[in-house]
């Protein structure tokens, strides 16, 4: 690319998943964001245009995979790039599976030392005869997949005899299902800008509608549905203490570019839970609001974003 050349950026949304709807919203956003001055876009939706994408490798400069869930957020795509050799904002194929697979992921985190709920990975057999997973846990609990996002397949399960459900409505959405212990508290969402160094974003506190148990799939898409602070209004220490986390998830998940953990703030501590390596990307979501209070409006965030997709990745 020569000097006075637009940068050629492949847009990757769609997808299989089901949050397909969530990432073609999105990038309305950044298609609108890009500055029209420095980028040339094209759009790809992995749904049908991998074998296009395929052809046209060698006029693209830079991907920006703006994908959800499976086969988007958990390395394929990402292992697909790398074969194209095109480079890509956010994590590779390593971090990226490693960021999908939550128990995994709670895994590495207790290994660094950070907090995390108990939780028991069920079997199909569960469905039947759920008391295996009860010795060690208690209601209430969260019921969940172990590879999928935006809270699709959640629950939480108040009473024992409700267990059998919600393990029939997460395995409709992955052969691996996760029953963790349900931490009250305020969630709090933690942004990392970076590749080698990293700086914590300020810091975000999600506060669900009152129909709203937790921040799932409809509190976190219904216009109105949940309330966002930003920053969090914490004293500087629990703020110093969960950006750390938010960083350590990052460096143990293997992960670059960019990601946004979620946390629990309950009376004895912080929880984190999950970190996402596509966070969603639209104006107002979290990742943005809290890029926005750091000083990059959602445009400097988009640039950034794909300055960071080239950093050590191309001469």
């Amino acid at each position: 690319m020569t000097a006075g050349e637009k940068m050629r950026v492949a847009l990757l949304a769609g997808g299989k998943s089901g949050e397909r709807e969530v990432s073609l919203a999105g990038a309305e956003g950044v298609v609108k964001a890009l500055d029209k001055t420095r980028y040339q876009v094209r759009r790809y939706d992995p749904a049908t245009d991998l074998a296009r994408l395929a052809d046209e490798a060698g006029q693209i400069d830079v991907a920006f995979i703006l994908l959800h869930g499976p086969l988007g957020e958990d390395g394929s795509v990402q292992g697909f790039l790398d074969l194209l050799d095109i480079p890509y904002q956010g994590s590779g194929v390593l971090g990226s599976a490693l960021a999908m697979d939550k128990d995994l992921a709670k895994q590495l985190y207790r290994q660094a030392g950070l907090r995390v709920p108990e939780w028991e990975m069920a079997r199909r057999a569960d469905l039947a005869d759920p008391r295996r997973l009860l010795r060690n846990l208690a209601p209430p609990l969260v019921v969940k997949p172990v590879r999928q996002g935006s809270s699709l397949g959640m629950s939480i399960v108040d009473r024992e005899e409700d267990l059998p459900a919600a393990l029939e409505k997460a395995f409709a959405f992955d052969e691996e299902v996760m029953v963790e212990e349900f931490i009250a508290g305020r969630e709090l969402t933690g942004g990392v800008l970076g590749n080698t160094e990293l700086t914590a974003l300020p810091l975000v506190e999600i506060i669900p509608g009152e129909d709203f148990r937790f921040f799932d799939y409809q509190a976190k898409y219904q216009p109105g549905a949940s309330r966002e602070i930003c920053p969090a209004e914490l004293s500087p220490e629990l703020s110093a203490e969960a950006q750390r986390c938010a960083c350590l998830a990052h460096r143990v998940l293997r992960l670059r570019g960019y990601s946004r953990t979620d946390m629990i703030l309950a009376p004895n501590g912080l929880y984190v839970l999950e970190t996402n390596t596509i966070p969603g990307m639209t104006p107002t979501s979290l990742l943005p609001q809290a890029a926005a209070a750091h000083g990059l409006s959602f445009s400097a965030l988009l640039d950034r974003l794909i300055e960071l997709a080239l950093e050590g990745r191309r001469p």
